[in-house]
């Protein structure tokens, strides 16, 4: 609570709340399901489920990579290339 108070955060704020956005965070980045768990210390996929919400913008890329895939005869999508790939690593 001290250290609550000295950085001016309120009583609103709880631990659970910075983990929730920092693993909705995780997952928007690209973590899977089962990198979500392992963070979160979870055995089951069902509690990293809750931390995958879907995004309008990731909504969006979906639907355009569906469509790709559409307009090239129904060929599988390669997938996106990782941060790493497009760092030239």
């Amino acid at each position: 609570m001290k250290a609550r108070k000295a950085e001016g955060v309120t009583a609103e704020l709880h631990f659970h709340d910075l983990r929730h956005t920092g693993s909705t965070l995780a997952s928007t980045a690209g973590a899977s399901t089962r990198e979500l768990m392992t963070r979160m210390g979870h055995s089951n996929c069902r509690a990293a489920l809750i931390y995958q919400h879907m995004t309008s913008d990731r909504n969006r890329a979906i639907a355009d990579r569906l469509g790709a895939v559409i307009r090239g005869g129904g060929g599988v999508a390669s997938p996106e290339p990782s941060e790493k790939d497009r760092a030239g690593s």
